[in-house]
């Protein structure tokens, strides 16, 4: 049967999805007002955002790394409901991530121009990078605080925190955005600067708030400070085992990333203002697709804890079903927005044109991200194989996307939207991939059991009543 009949399925997915993806949406938003707000500025000021904004994508990446990993293992033995391991393996993950936070706090204090320089050699665009650097860096500890503790709440399926948190964000930075970048209720007129100090404010209440929540609210794990200093050898070795090859998919993924906004860079300034218009609106219209993608991790990884292995399998196949038909509806109302895209952005006939060809582009291969990212990173690493999709990307990036789009930029110097269309292209080219390998079902692996411990039999009878 490709559809499952089970009405709760239908319920828990969209319980789960709803509140993740208006929290994309939100968190989306705020970059959507930072890009319009200082998009009034000119181009330049949005290169030089952008081009600042490729640090915080590295981090960011590894963060998420850090937080899928965490959601991989937390999600399944919260499944068999252990509470002490979950709890053991979100301050594994709270370590990490303050480390990372401070090393790359460092080193923009250390080499700040000779970081922005990796990306782009225009000179105006990097005293505008430089502006917003220097302030928007003190945030990246807070912003690595945040998502452990968001991360660590969604393994217990406390997914509305996140969502509130993305709203007070919203509020409080187009509010100091406002005021800041253009000098309203008598302030100076800060330009990108005063969108540096508003994102900054914003990133420190989210980590108040966000830490006041889990110490004294949450019921479900009750965590202390001394908690996240807490670690268990065994536990350690298998966040390593099964934790690393997520995290370094992710980090590889920011560095791809990173290697494309260089790219991007070398195409000049209208470029680098167009895609990251192009890029903050495709976010915006594909949060179903994020939502329902983390939705699907935390369902899969719970189940396939807690050892239904049948009800994994009838799960799999309806998903595969409902990401394609997202896709197509992210996509149709991708092309909609291209349309009226002068709408929300006062910009120059040249950047408009350029932003709506990398629209197009987008509004196509937003499909097949639905499928391939969904299933990949939904099912796949969530189900236990976590080496899967880093050997994956690195196979398509490495192989493909970031060799053609250099050689059509450098050598054949190829017009933007070519450039654009490769570093795209392994959206639409992993859908095979993930067809052949969900089907396949080889995935399904309990990352809760010891090494002793023989294989759980499958779930008797046709479903099993989940344990969450």
């Amino acid at each position: 049967m490709l559809m499952v009949r089970e009405r709760e399925f239908y319920i828990r997915l969209v319980t789960l999805a709803v509140p993740l993806a208006l929290q994309s949406i939100i968190t989306f938003s705020v970059g959507l007002a930072d890009n319009i707000m200082v998009g009034q500025l000119g181009a330049l000021a949005l290169s030089g955002v952008f081009v600042a904004n490729q640090i915080q994508i590295l981090l960011h990446m590894f963060v998420i790394g850090l937080v899928s990993a965490l959601l991989i293992l937390g999600s399944q033995f919260w499944g068999k409901r252990e509470a002490d391991k979950v709890t053991t393996i979100i301050g594994i993950a709270f370590k990490f991530g303050v480390g990372s936070g401070v090393v790359i706090t460092l080193v923009t204090l250390l080499w700040p121009a000779g970081v922005l320089r990796v990306f782009t050699d225009e000179l105006d665009a990097l005293a505008e990078a430089r502006s917003y650097l220097v302030i928007i860096r003190w945030s990246y500890l807070c912003f690595c605080v945040t998502q452990i503790l968001v991360g660590a709440m969604r393994c217990v399926e406390r997914v509305r925190i996140g969502m509130n948190l993305s709203i007070m964000t919203l509020v409080v930075n187009v509010s100091l955005n406002w005021v800041l970048i253009f000098g309203n209720l008598g302030a100076p007129a800060l330009g990108v600067r005063g969108a540096a100090i508003a994102t900054l404010t914003a990133r420190i209440l989210e980590t108040v708030v966000m830490v006041v929540y889990v110490r004294f609210v949450d019921t479900r794990l009750r965590m202390r400070f001394r908690d996240m200093l807490q670690s268990e050898r065994m536990l350690l070795l298998r966040f390593f085992r099964y934790g690393l090859p997520v995290i370094g998919g992710s980090l590889f993924w920011g560095i791809n990333l990173a290697a494309q906004g260089a790219i991007v860079g070398r195409l000049g300034a209208t470029a680098l203002a167009s895609v990251s218009i192009a890029n903050i609106v495709s976010q915006i219209m594909a949060v179903v697709v994020y939502g329902t993608a983390g939705a699907t991790g935390i369902i899969i990884g719970q189940a396939v804890g807690a050892g239904q292995v049948d009800r994994v399998r009838a799960y799999a196949k309806t998903l595969q079903v409902l990401f394609v038909g997202i896709g197509l509806l992210s996509g149709a109302g991708l092309m909609l927005v291209r349309q009226n895209i002068g709408l929300v952005y006062s910009l120059d006939a040249q950047t408009m044109a350029m932003t709506r060809g990398f629209l197009l582009v987008l509004s196509i291969t937003i499909v097949g991200t639905a499928y391939q990212m969904s299933c990949l990173t939904g099912i796949v690493r969530a189900g236990g194989a976590t080496h899967f999709v880093l050997v994956n990307d690195l196979i398509w990036i490495l192989g493909f996307v970031l060799p053609s789009a250099a050689i059509a930029t450098f050598v054949f110097d190829a017009a933007p939207i070519v450039v654009f269309a490769l570093l795209k292209s392994d959206q639409i080219l992993k859908c095979s991939v993930a067809a052949y390998t969900v089907n396949r079902f080889r995935w399904i692996k309990n990352l809760t059991l010891d090494p002793a411990e023989k294989v759980p039999p499958p779930a008797t009878g046709r479903y099993r009543r989940s344990a969450g």
